[in-house]
């Protein structure tokens, strides 16, 4: 197994996932516009995606944005999705990802890894606090849906 940071060839395994990603939050299965969307990441390089693949399957990714802390003046990263493929859970590939994408922001020259997860998702839960990562106690998150 390995993982590594995926590249414009990596554009149709990481949109199978990138799908199943959307539909394990209840999105419509939508394999053409998923595509789209991570073609566009990779090719503006507007994210950073880790992917894993086992004997050339593709069984896990993850997606981190930049953005910045103004108070610290340094970059930070949203770790923005992290899926594991059903059949390939419970192997330890979350907590790889996790390693990985600190790994990157430290080299990176971070402050910071956010991330936010369903309140339901006591699993993923589990893993983040594992692995050092806080529930948020200091701000409330809000936002603003411009679909609405």
């Amino acid at each position: 197994m390995e993982i590594y940071q995926a590249t414009i060839e990596d554009l149709e395994g990481v949109s199978n996932l990138f799908n199943g990603y959307r539909m394990f939050y209840e999105q419509t299965s939508d394999l053409e516009g998923a595509i789209g969307y991570i073609k566009e990441r990779l090719e503006n390089e507007d994210s950073v995606i880790f992917v894993a693949k086992n004997n050339q399957k593709y069984i896990g990714f993850t997606q981190l944005y930049p953005t910045f802390s103004s108070i610290s003046m340094k970059n930070a990263w949203i770790l923005n999705d992290l899926f594991i493929d059903p059949e390939a859970r419970k192997q330890g590939i979350g907590e790889m990802f996790l390693h990985k994408v600190k790994d990157f922001a430290i080299k990176t020259g971070a402050k910071s890894i956010s991330l936010s997860t369903a309140p339901d998702n006591f699993s993923a839960q589990r893993l983040y606090e594992k692995n050092g990562y806080e529930r948020d106690s200091q701000f409330y998150q809000y936002e603003l849906d411009l679909n609405k």
